[in-house]
C-alpha cells in the first residue's frame, strides 16, 4: 500500500513537471475561462478592488474583439496586433497612454495563460507614447485657493474644502487615501499621520507639518468627532466618497477662479516642489508611496528647468568661491 502510495505521488510529480516544461498539452480553455483563472488568483493575492477593475476593463476590450469564448490557443502575437488596430480603428482619439493602460493590464492577464499552457508564448509590447508634463498648480492658482475663508461667514463645506486644499498640498496623498483617513490615524502628540488606505496596501506614516498640524487642529474644532470617525465629512457627518471629494475640489477650484480642478495635480505639485527645494528623492519616494524610484525620477525629469532656479547658491563649487577667487596661490612644482 505504501509503495503505491509512493508510486502515485512520483506520478503525479512528475505531471506537474511534464506540465512546467510544457511537454504535455494544457486543458483547452475560453478566454471567458482562463480569465476567471486569473482573476481568482489575484483575488486571493489580495489585490486592491480598484486594480481588479483594471484588469476586469482590459479583458472586456479584448472580448469584445476577439468574443470571450475564444480558446486561448488560437491567441497569438498577431491578435493583439490587430486588436491595437482595431482600438486605433473604432476610438480615433484614444491617446498613446491610455492604449498601452488597456495593453499592460492584458499583457498580465495573457501571461498568466502562457505560463499555464493555455496559450503559445509570445511578446506583448507597449506603443511608444511621449509623456505628458504632469498637470500642477501654479503659484498664482495657489495663493487663490489657499487663501482663507472667514470661519464666521463661511459655511462648513466652504471651511471643509480648504482643509481638504491645504491637506493634499501638505501631504501629497492620492484621492483615496484622503477619503479614507480618519481623525484616529492623526497623532499630533508624534506629529505623524498614518496612512492606512494606500495604492500598494503597505500602510506607512509620513510627518505632520507644522502648518498643517496647526490648521487640523482648529479644523477639528469646528469638525467635532471621534477617533474612528472619517477625518473629512458631509455636512451630515458622512463619509466623503472619491467621487463626492472630486466635486466639492472642483466646486471650490471653480468659485476661487481656478480653472484646473485635476486632485492629482496637487500631488505632482507637491513631487515638484519638492524637487525645486532640494529634497532628495530617497524622502520623496517614501513620502508618495512609490515602491520604486521610477516615478521619482519622472518629477526629476520633468521639473528639470526649475532645477535651474538658484541653481549657483546651492552648486557645491560656487558654495566655495571664497577659496577660487582668493588671491592665495600655491606654488606648481
Amino acid at each position: 500500500m505504501y509503495i503505491e502510495t509512493s508510486n502515485n505521488i512520483i506520478f503525479s510529480e512528475v505531471i506537474v513537471m511534464k506540465k512546467r516544461l510544457n511537454l504535455m498539452p494544457a486543458e483547452d480553455l475560453s478566454l471567458q475561462e482562463g480569465f476567471e483563472k486569473f482573476i481568482q488568483l489575484k483575488r486571493a493575492v489580495n489585490l486592491s478592488q480598484a486594480t481588479l477593475e483594471g484588469y476586469a476593463s482590459s479583458f472586456r476590450y479584448f472580448a469584445d474583439f476577439t468574443g470571450a469564448d475564444i480558446n486561448c490557443k488560437t491567441i497569438s502575437n498577431n491578435t493583439v496586433l490587430e486588436y491595437i488596430s482595431y482600438l486605433r480603428r473604432t476610438r480615433p482619439n484614444l491617446a498613446n497612454t491610455s492604449l498601452n493602460a488597456y495593453l499592460r493590464g492584458l499583457r498580465a492577464i495573457l501571461y498568466f495563460l502562457m505560463r499555464g499552457g493555455y496559450m503559445p508564448k509570445f511578446e506583448v509590447s507597449m506603443i511608444r507614447a511621449e509623456k505628458k508634463i504632469k498637470e500642477v498648480y501654479t503659484d498664482e492658482e495657489l495663493e487663490k485657493l489657499l487663501k482663507k475663508p472667514n470661519i464666521k461667514t463661511s459655511n462648513f463645506s466652504e471651511y471643509r474644502n480648504w482643509v481638504i486644499v491645504c491637506y493634499l498640498l501638505g501631504t501629497g496623498n492620492r484621492l483615496a487615501t484622503v477619503c479614507n483617513i480618519k481623525i484616529g490615524d492623526i497623532n499630533f502628540a508624534e506629529r505623524e499621520i498614518k496612512l492606512k488606505s494606500v495604492k500598494n496596501k503597505k500602510q506607512y506614516i509620513i510627518p505632520l507639518s507644522a502648518t498643517l498640524e496647526k490648521t487640523l487642529l482648529e479644523y477639528l474644532v469646528y469638525r467635532k468627532g471621534n477617533a474612528a470617525d472619517y477625518l473629512f465629512c458631509s455636512t451630515y457627518g458622512e463619509q466623503l466618497d472619491k467621487e463626492a471629494l472630486k466635486t466639492a475640489v472642483r466646486r471650490y477650484n471653480q468659485r476661487r477662479g481656478v480653472n484646473k480642478t485635476g486632485i492629482h495635480a496637487f500631488r505632482h505639485t507637491y513631487g515638484k516642489d519638492w524637487i525645486k527645494n532640494r529634497g532628495d528623492m530617497f524622502s520623496l519616494q517614501k513620502l508618495l508611496g512609490h515602491s520604486s524610484l521610477e516615478m521619482v525620477k519622472e518629477y526629476v525629469e520633468m521639473f528639470a528647468e526649475d532645477l535651474k532656479q538658484d541653481y549657483d547658491r546651492f552648486n557645491p563649487l560656487d558654495k566655495r568661491t571664497g577659496y577660487i577667487d582668493s588671491r592665495k596661490s600655491i606654488k606648481l612644482v
